[in-house]
């Protein structure tokens, strides 16, 4: 078994590799429409061969490397885009790190940067390409997307160049060097971040945030400008990634111009808020003419969507640079009559238009052509609130922020596949703001497009904490900030810029920023201008929730918190494939902890007692189960209590809240919404719940039902019902209430319960909204113990304690249908599940598996996890990829807490 679950952890981390390869998107936005990403046959399935050996080992310079004449030995292959750790693990020199605790420093199954030296993890690259035959007679340009840390680039024996930092991009003109007709060569020296940093030890003199988890290492990490966590965290690897991601970490790309470039288009538009009748666009543009010739020539764009032409004649001198301008008040067409705006999610439609640009020679050649896409939209903020926390508005309409706080791939493993997925599980939660934590790094072009795409705001933060020192190089930092912004700019998703997590900015940032775009707030750091410090962080009482008493640090459920959460155990398939079985059960809590930060988020103590008090487990397949009560229960509390105080609506004033934190980074027992694996755990479905724009909601302190609407428009004549029922699903009261719903307000209090003296120690509240005509717009489910509630940190409470009753619930039999559609290259399965008994089916799960059993990952569920009490039937809609099912044995399972299970073979 040991054996087994190190392979299938091994193929899974590969196999998430290699279907990056197979998506119509790249990572990477293209620089031109001649363009193409040597992407290497290792890992990705490109058409690359990339190979690398350590410098160390290697005789030979730049020169010789490069050079077509040479013929390399003893090289090894290479992921690029990838690490240099993530190719000697797929080589097999290494195990694979996200496997039990392999990771672990103190086993040195994997040497460390700061034990084995910085040299030990200096590598050179090299592959070799052919100009395509669309390129003759162009320029052509090498680029590379991102690199860590320092590299020196050859082609063809000749140096192009060095480039440092990981956040910066560095386009690099080849035309003289490559050979059009024949093979070329292109070698890459990667040097380790300067200063790696080491695991924080006990007496150590050190940066960190007051109060913190000695989190960063030893700090020194922060001298350099690069991802920061991989040197170790507590919701990651908690004493870091061995090789610091070295490596060629984004895309290659071969690219092919004219002699005059376009580069950094920027769409500014500007509304006359409150009006949103009109909208002035200034675009601008950097034009570069590469050669050491005079060029003229037609600078002509296009906003396809509304059929908008402007052009403008250039000349430009050999080898000039400059920034062209199109504004509205000399080009009139760029004024924009009822243009159709972009909301983020539950406010309206994510209008988005495409800009077009070409330079146009007097021959009539298309010099370069670039495309990009924007949203006509306009973000604010302020401090006018009643407690001078910072309130965002859209368009001119405030916006309750229910965010949450996006952690990169720990190894950079990242695909179009997992970027998708993961932002597609993100909107169905219902989330609508990703914090991107300082100390994580800049995130991909596929990334904005999916969140301009599904309504998400990006609060970008650039590189710096406060457990970690600052960069060195101040000059560097700039750079790379630069490079990043202009990448990012033209996304109407991107609402704020922050420069650090919990520390100060270097000073210049805001200067530079506003420079680089006005159109957007900024502030220093994460923990000021209105917004205050974070926690509760890990697993806590959810009745403390209710009670505003779960952290030490005092009322936390006021004004603006940027970090706010709690962690829920993957499902069993996960943990399975995530440690030995020895290590799994019974709990190896050396194991579990270490995969939980080393313990910081209570998964072997507080959590473990939680659902321990469903009663003992004599499995990991029950506790796992179980487990997920606990995280469903967490989550939804929690975006409810928010959901309650809203803006003026509760107790006390909030503008917005960021849950800590969003993703797994890598396979742990503090997991998420989903896994790292991409497989949804329960709190992704309760959060949807909570999260749902329109969401009745029971609260566990006040017993009080209310009602939650985060639409823009009143609902007027609606009602609302409250159902109690005993563990054996009898109907024990029943009461309903019409109300009025404000426009993106809350109904507070709507409802009180009552619970007899008499009724079962677990017994379950079933919430309805319905319209005017009766119709169920919105539901909720919820379950609830007798136990008394005996004050903070204490494990007492109707949400938490004395649930050991639920075992007594008798087996159900359910019924399910099922239909399967093919839509390109997309399985649609609609699953009816009903329940003809008398009993509750609680906890109702779904699952695809393949032939052999394995969970089919990521699938995507309407729903899941879901309870269905005597009669009731629910419709869940799955979509997969059906490169997962095609030709396969796949099933579709019924499980749960107490059905019996079915499997019907897909057909």
């Amino acid at each position: 078994m040991i054996k087994f679950s190190l392979i299938l952890s091994f193929i899974i981390a590969i196999s998430i590799l290699k279907v990056s390869s197979q998506s119509a998107h790249h990572l990477s936005q293209p620089s031109s429409s001649h363009s193409i990403f040597l992407r290497s046959t290792a890992g990705h399935q490109g058409n690359y061969t990339w190979q690398m050996k350590r410098a160390d080992d290697s005789n030979n310079n730049g020169k010789e490397i490069s050079s077509v004449l040479n013929h390399p030995t003893g090289w090894q292959p290479a992921i690029i885009p990838g690490t240099i750790l993530n190719s000697l693990v797929a080589n097999k020199t290494y195990p694979e790190p996200y496997y039990g605790d392999n990771n672990r420093r103190s086993r040195k199954l994997i040497p460390d940067i700061t034990d084995a030296g910085r040299e030990f993890y200096h590598y050179w690259f090299r592959t070799e390409f052919k100009i395509p035959p669309s390129f003759q007679d162009k320029r052509i340009w090498i680029k590379f997307h991102g690199i860590n840390y320092r590299c020196d680039i050859w082609v063809n024996g000749k140096n192009l160049g060095k480039m440092a930092g990981m956040f910066n991009s560095q386009s690099f003109d080849i035309t003289d060097i490559v050979n059009r007709k024949a093979e070329n060569v292109l070698a890459v020296d990667i040097l380790p971040v300067d200063n790696p940093g080491s695991y924080y030890k006990p007496g150590q003199s050190r940066a960190g945030a007051v109060g913190e988890n000695h989190n960063g290492g030893d700090g020194e990490i922060g001298k350099n400008v690069t991802m920061l966590m991989s040197v170790g965290w507590d919701f990651t690897a908690p004493d870091g990634i061995r090789d610091r991601n070295t490596g060629i970490w984004r895309d290659v790309e071969l690219y092919a111009t004219g002699d005059v470039i376009l580069e950094n288009a920027f769409i500014k538009t500007k509304l006359p808020l409150p009006d949103t009748t009109s909208s002035k666009q200034t675009i601008s543009v950097e034009v570069t003419n590469a050669s050491n010739q005079q060029q003229k020539g037609i600078l002509s764009g296009s906003i396809t969507e509304n059929n908008i032409n402007f052009q403008k004649n250039i000349t430009l001198a050999a080898n000039e640079r400059r920034t062209i301008t199109f504004s509205p008040e000399d080009y009139k067409q760029l004024i924009i009559s009822n243009p159709k705006l972009w909301w983020p999610i539950n406010k309206g439609k994510q209008n988005l238009y495409t800009l077009a640009l070409k330079f146009i020679s007097p021959s009539q050649t298309i010099s370069h052509a670039i495309t990009t896409r924007f949203g006509i939209r306009e973000i604010s903020s302020d401090q006018n609130t009643p407690d001078q926390s910072r309130r965002f508005y859209v368009n001119g309409q405030p916006i309750f922020i229910r965010g949450t706080n996006w952690v990169p791939e720990a190894m950079l493993r990242n695909t179009e596949e997992r970027t998708y997925a993961e932002l597609r599980y993100t909107k169905q939660a219902g989330v609508n703001l990703l914090r991107l934590w300082g100390g994580g790094i800049a995130e991909s072009d596929y990334f904005y497009q999916l969140c301009d795409q599904f309504g998400l705001l990006v609060w970008n933060e650039f590189w710096l904490t406060g457990d970690t020192r600052f960069p060195s190089d101040t000059a560097l930092y700039f750079k790379n900030l630069t490079s990043t912004v202009k990448r990012i700019r033209n996304h109407p998703s991107v609402a704020y810029y922050v420069a650090s997590n919990e520390s100060k900015e270097i000073p210049g940032t805001e200067h530079l920023m506003k420079q680089l775009d006005p159109t957007r707030g900024y502030q220093e750091q994460s923990e000021c201008c209105g917004v205050h410090d974070g926690s509760p962080y890990k697993y806590e009482n959810p009745m403390q929730y209710f009670e505003n008493t779960a952290s030490h640090r005092g009322s936390r459920v006021d004004g603006f918190n940027p970090e706010y959460g709690t962690p829920c155990l993957p499902i069993v398939e996960s943990l399975k494939a995530m440690m030995p079985e020895k290590d799994l059960w019974p709990i190896n809590d050396s194991v579990w902890n270490y995969l939980d930060g080393n313990g910081f988020h209570q998964m072997t103590t507080k959590y473990n007692e939680a659902v321990n008090q469903f009663g003992k487990s004599s499995s990991i397949e029950e506790y796992a189960k179980k487990a997920q009560f606990i995280g469903a229960m967490n989550y939804r509390s929690i975006w409810e209590v928010w959901n309650y105080n809203k803006f003026s609506y509760g107790d006390r004033y909030t503008s917005g809240y960021l849950f800590w934190y969003h993703n797994s980074p890598l396979p742990q027992t503090a997991s998420r919404l989903y896994d790292w694996y991409l497989e949804p755990t329960a709190a992704l479905y309760y959060s949807q719940n909570g999260l749902a724009p329109l969401h009745p909601q029971f609260d566990y302190l006040k017993n009080t039902v209310s009602v939650y609407n985060d639409y823009r428009k009143t609902f007027n004549n609606y009602s609302v019902e409250a159902m109690l029922y005993d563990l054996n699903s009898k109907l024990i009261s029943a009461q309903q209430k019409n109300i009025n719903i404000p426009a993106d307000g809350v109904v507070n209090d709507a409802l009180k319960i009552t619970f007899p003296d008499t009724i079962r120690q677990v017994h379950f509240i079933k919430l309805k909204l319905k319209d005017g005509q009766g119709n169920v717009v919105s539901d909720a489910f919820y379950w609830r113990s007798n136990d008394k509630y005996k004050g903070a940190w204490s494990m007492t409470g109707p949400a938490v304690s004395g649930f050991e009753e639920i075992n007594k619930l008798a087996k159900v039999n359910l019924g399910l249908k099922h239909t399967l559609k093919r839509i390109n290259d997309t399985y649609f399965i609609q699953a009816t599940v009903t329940n003809s008994t008398n009993t509750l089916s609680f906890f109702t799960q779904l699952k695809l598996n393949d032939a052999l059993g394995h969970s089919i990952h990521p699938a995507y569920y309407s729903d899941n996890f879901f309870s269905l009490l005597p009669g009731e039937t629910k419709v869940v809609t799955i979509e997969v990829s059906a490169q997962y099912i095609q030709d396969k044995q796949a099933h579709l399972i019924i499980d749960g807490w107490n059905a019996i299970p079915i499997s019907h073979l897909l057909k």
